[in-house]
């Protein structure tokens, strides 16, 4: 132990000796280590970390198979999700009748309007059953969960419970708010406790900022009341959660739940009456119910970040491999300035054990003190690839994402640091673990071995191949961006203002919420710079989808055809207010309302399906709902307009038919969108005021220019771009300081050999030629090998790329072309010095 304290204390005294030295190799080594921890720390909580409930690893979920006609709600509105969600009444069904789960839960997400002394805001709120809390184990900071007795009856439970963060931020952390009341949705509700710390939500990981019991749904949501969703077996919108019962299998409920789904599936279809054989045996015959793993929580988009978080943890591991050849290289410069201090050392009788031991320590405190300082810069890292991945407007708005250490980050982090140390200290420990004593003692002391010479140009040839892998990832990402960035979206989004208002929120019902609507927009095109304003129930580029079933005139759809399309209720000016083209007739005016004959806009992509010309299809009648002998076509097509990008800026577009918000029999909420004439930020605190007059109880929420909200809808281009364009930098940079280190130290080395060749009348051209050929070479080398491995691994970004082709041509010649720069400036340095060798100089010292 005090040989082993002796060689650390002459370990810091070797590195203090050449700081520059040290803190270059700490840098690196902290760049490359620190972005690794900041990836896994993301990775882990999305990928890896279960939730933070009670024997996680027994919770499932469930998904079906099978034909289904009705209404769906899901997170973020992708129909594509309905297979994960479930009516109330198969939820009781499922609960109560199954003998392998020792408890089921159901749970959804939505937002409300919450009014606290006065001060209303939009919230996220999760709304559960009653058995939420108890069945997750989970147990209150403050006062009480929910219990059964809260799933009552509708309406019958005006309770809340409060999330841990939101009462710690927004109720200042007082415990004697418990027994309080306040609005949600302008009703009042009894705050009855506060919800456990480190818990945000076991759906989505999302971060609600209350939770309500799913008795008082239809105040929740109240745009669902008509549905009946408590009876409504055709209504889906509720995600389950169970806790297997102990000893038994994932296999064994998916079998046990088999006939239990099949039976309740058969009591449903007697609901659908006249439904044909075709929708029968798909509804009945071909249906299933899978039983899925569930300890890190149901996220949707857990498939859309698992592609990049790969890339990215994939890219930082290329990072720090460069880190530890770079390291090892700067290591291997600075040995063979010590060759003969260590040959020395053997000579006199030192042990070869505590050379290597020596010269591992020194390896170790170099190793040591980067992952101390990476740690240190991963948060920083983390938290910027955080606010990219939840596109949060709020700074001070809780995520489910930690960006602090802890302990299986920091385990993380000391095995990497542990790995990377070992081999960049391998390096100068071999090249002395067998030496030429003789040789070494009869050369000057900056002479290098043979075999450290070569292992130093192929750690520049492998560092400059991971470099073009690296650069030709992030060209193939900032290409992507720049595609979705600039593509014709089918509307103008310079000068507009896009923010939600929803007064169903602060209590009005479906009598006054349109005329509210109506007060609001009105309100916002008389602000001064306000050329127009209109809403929509179903925004632009927000991710959300709002789709129903319409039968057309003329038109016998096949069963298999899909006849749902994008339904947004908008207001009148709406195409004006986006100057979005109209190619036939009109859009709504005041004139159409719930006592005129109802009326449609249909896209340019639906008039081609149908019609073959947007001309043909003015006039022309459809009807709500699928094709059938009482089928009523009562909606007359009295516009078309061109197609836009909806869901998000790769979207294809799709038939969309647009309905007037003042013939919505259940109006709702609306995204409103203000077209300005000047700079939009401008008129953003005059529209909350003009809001605020109307009504204080009126919250807006998410207010931003559309150029931010198309920053949003690329957020994960933006990010994997970002990061990617910035690990290739930062590869770029150590290339270039190993590339220059090595040939600084190769054009010392031949000093004697450079001023010979100038006395024997070599000209200074020459000489710099004779120093960059040789890493041309190299380099040459790399980049060849670097080529094909870069052309064969783009082609598993082949989902996350737009409007650009895995290997694409350009971008690879950019990567090269960048790299030929980078080695010649690298190189520039050190052939100019070598070219400036005086003869007689070089020769005299020799």
């Amino acid at each position: 132990m005090n040989s082993f304290l002796k060689d650390i204390r002459y370990a810091v005294r070797q590195l203090t000796r050449a700081p520059g030295f040290a803190a270059t190799v700490i840098v690196t080594l902290a760049l490359g280590i620190g972005a690794n921890t900041a990836i896994f720390t993301i990775f882990d909580q999305v990928l890896l970390r279960m939730l933070p409930v009670q024997d996680a690893k027994e919770l499932v979920r469930f998904e079906w198979t099978g034909a289904f006609s009705g209404s769906m709600s899901s997170f973020g509105g992708d129909s594509q999700n309905l297979h994960n969600y479930f009516s109330y009444p198969m939820y009781k069904d499922l609960r109560d009748k199954n003998a392998v789960f020792s408890g089921m839960v159901a749970a959804v997400r939505g937002g409300v309007g919450v009014s606290w002394h006065d001060q209303a805001e939009n919230k996220d709120a999760e709304i559960v059953s009653g058995n939420y809390f108890n069945m997750l184990g989970l147990h209150p900071a403050f006062g009480r969960l929910f219990t059964d007795a809260d799933n009552t009856a509708k309406n019958a439970n005006p309770v809340v419970v409060l999330a841990y963060d939101y009462w710690k931020t927004h109720f200042n952390a007082a415990p004697d708010v418990v027994g309080k009341t306040l609005l949600i949705n302008g009703h009042p509700f009894t705050i009855i406790g506060v919800g456990p710390e480190g818990f945000h939500s076991a759906i989505d990981r999302y971060t609600p900022g209350v939770f309500l019991p799913i008795s008082m749904t239809d105040i929740a949501m109240p745009w669902t009341a008509s549905r009946d969703d408590w009876n409504n077996h055709q209504s889906v919108w509720l995600t389950l959660i169970a806790r297997l019962k102990p000893g038994v299998t994932r296999q064994q409920a998916e079998a046990s739940m088999a006939p239990l789904w099949h039976a309740l599936r058969a009591q449903e279809l007697l609901g659908y009456g006249n439904a044909s054989e075709h929708f029968k045996d798909k509804f009945l015959n071909q249906t299933r119910l899978f039983v899925k793993d569930d300890s890190a929580g149901f996220m949707p988009e857990r498939a859309d970040l698992r592609t990049p978080l790969y890339v990215l943890m994939g890219m930082v591991g290329v990072l720090a491999l460069m880190c530890a050849v770079n390291v090892a290289t700067l290591l291997l410069l600075r040995a063979a300035g010590r060759v003969r201090e260590i040959s020395m050392r053997y000579a006199l009788g030192a042990a070869r054990s505590r050379i290597i031991s020596q010269l591992l320590i020194e390896g170790g405190v170099l190793g040591a003190c980067g992952a101390i300082v990476g740690i240190a810069l991963s948060p920083a890292i983390a938290r910027a690839l955080v606010n990219m991945i939840v596109n949060s407007d709020d700074p001070a708005q809780p995520t489910p994402y930690s960006v602090s250490v802890d302990g299986r980050v920091l385990l993380f982090t000391l095995g990497l640091s542990l790995l990377v140390t070992l081999l960049f200290s391998a390096a100068p420990a071999l090249q002395f673990l067998r030496p030429r004593l003789a040789e070494a003692l009869r050369q000057n002391s900056g002479t290098a071995s043979k075999n450290s010479q070569r292992f130093r140009k192929v750690a520049v040839g492998l560092q400059i191949s991971l470099t073009v892998l690296l650069l030709g990832g992030a060209g193939l990402f900032l290409r992507t961006l720049n595609y979705l960035r600039t593509q014709d979206v089918g509307f103008k989004t310079e000068h507009v203002v896009t923010l939600n208002v929803d007064p169903t929120l602060a209590g009005y019902g479906d009598d006054r919420t349109a005329q509210v609507e109506t007060g609001v927009i009105d309100a916002i095109r008389q602000i001064p710079g306000v050329q127009q304003a209109a809403g929509t129930t179903d925004p632009e580029l927000s991710g959300d989808s709002s789709g129903s079933n319409f039968s057309v005139q003329g038109h016998i759809a096949p069963e298999e055809e899909d006849m749902n399309f994008e339904v947004p209720w908008i207001t009148s000016g709406y195409f004006a207010t986006l100057r979005q083209p109209i190619l036939a007739g009109r859009e709504f005016t005041a004139a159409d309302t719930k006592d005129s004959p109802k009326v449609a806009v249909v896209n340019l992509a639906f008039a081609k399906r149908f019609y073959g010309s947007p001309q043909n299809a003015l006039g022309r009648l459809i009807g709500s709902g699928q094709s059938d002998h009482n089928q009523k076509y009562d909606t007359t097509i009295v516009g078309i307009v061109g197609d836009v990008k909806h869901q998000n800026m790769h979207d294809t577009p799709r038939g969309t038919i647009y309905q007037p918000y003042s013939q919505e029999t259940h109006p709702g909420g609306l995204t409103l969108y203000a077209l300005t004439g000047q700079q939009p930020a401008s008129v953003e605190s005059a529209i909350r005021e003009h809001i605020h007059r109307l009504d204080p109880k009126l919250a807006v929420d998410g207010m931003r220019t559309m150029d931010e909200q198309i920053d949003i809808s690329v957020s994960s281009q933006r990010a994997l771009a970002t990061l990617a364009s910035s690990f290739s930098g930062l590869a770029l940079l150590m290339t270039a300081v190993g590339l220059y280190g090595v040939l600084a130290f190769a054009t010392a080395q031949r000093t004697r050999e450079i001023g010979v060749r100038m006395a024997l009348g070599a000209q200074r051209s020459s000489v710099v030629m004779l120093v960059m050929r040789e890493m041309a070479l190299t380099a040459a080398i790399g980049i060849a090998v670097a080529l094909p491995a870069a052309f064969g691994l783009s082609r598993l970004l082949t989902s996350q790329l737009y409007g650009v082709q895995p290997g694409d041509p350009l971008t690879l010649l950019s990567c090269v072309l960048i790299c030929a720069l980078m080695i010649t400036l690298a190189a520039a340095v050190p052939a100019r010095r070598a070219a400036s060798v005086d003869p007689m100089n070089a020769l005299r010292s020799e």
